[in-house]
């Protein structure tokens, strides 16, 4: 399985380039870089050099391994963005303070969200949510994405909205059971904690969905972690058979309750 594809998307999104200016820097036409992510083709090989050759990679590294946004900020195309002097501590987004109001992470932006999450200019520019009541604290909206979270028809389905509150990093007060958003340097993760985690140990992550195992997260591995308050979901489901079943035996009892007062 090659991951040139996935690589390509990142380096574009690292270095805030459009699929048109990646293009054009390889000429290319915008079309194929397209195609490029979504595993719809792959780039020839004197293509494929010249793309490793402009990042400072191996084209062994573009095709055989995912790099994570960490990753790249070690190679030496990037290290001039690493040398900078560190910025004073931003400001908080103007989303964060809006009351009722919550900024949405659609699932073709988590990675441009993973690598500016800290910018309060690119917060203020992703689409609002007005919500019907208020959350505590900074809040974030982030669409689902795959079946991780489904299990019989029930939990949470792909395109799904989670609404969210976020947790203190410093001081996180986590629940064994609840189900949260962890922003780490490769992905937008969503999982129930399966236990509640001892001092310096792991967390143990778990998704409802058993085809998916679960897995173990640092705590320093995440750059943020929001707890799902509330899910927006445009798919009605049906009762579940054993739903049907409860409420038939109920009607029964009832039935016969009635009967026993009449005599």
């Amino acid at each position: 399985m090659s991951f040139v594809g996935k690589n390509i998307r990142k380096l574009r999104t690292v270095k805030k380039l459009s699929q048109a200016a990646f293009a054009e820097l390889f000429g290319l036409a915008r079309p194929s870089v397209g195609a490029y992510e979504e595993g719809r083709s792959e780039p020839k090989m004197e293509t494929l050099i010249q793309i490793a050759q402009h990042f400072g990679l191996s084209v062994d590294l573009l095709l055989t391994k995912e790099l994570t946004v960490n990753e790249l900020y070690h190679f030496d195309i990037f290290k001039e963005q690493l040398q900078q002097p560190v910025a004073a501590p931003a400001p908080v987004a103007k989303a964060d303070k809006q009351p009722n109001v919550t900024p949405l992470v659609y699932r073709n932006r988590a990675l441009e969200y993973i690598v500016r999450h800290h910018d309060p200019a690119f917060i203020d520019g992703l689409p609002w949510l007005q919500l019907p009541h208020q959350l505590a604290g900074p809040t974030r909206a982030f669409e689902v994405s795959g079946a991780d979270m489904l299990l019989h028809r029930q939990g949470l389905r792909h395109q799904d909205i989670v609404l969210c509150s976020r947790i203190d990093k410093a001081k996180p007060r986590l629940k064994a059971g609840n189900v949260y958003v962890f922003v780490t340097q490769s992905k937008v993760l969503i999982r129930r904690l399966a236990e509640r985690p001892e001092e310096n140990q792991p967390l143990r992550l778990r998704a409802d969905n058993p085809d998916y195992g679960s897995q173990e997260l640092e705590l320093q591995q995440a750059l943020e972690i929001w707890e799902v308050k509330g899910v927006f979901t445009t798919h009605l489901r049906a009762p579940a058979l054993l739903d049907e079943r409860v409420a038939e035996l109920e009607r029964k009892v009832e039935e016969l309750a009635e009967r026993l007062d009449n005599r």
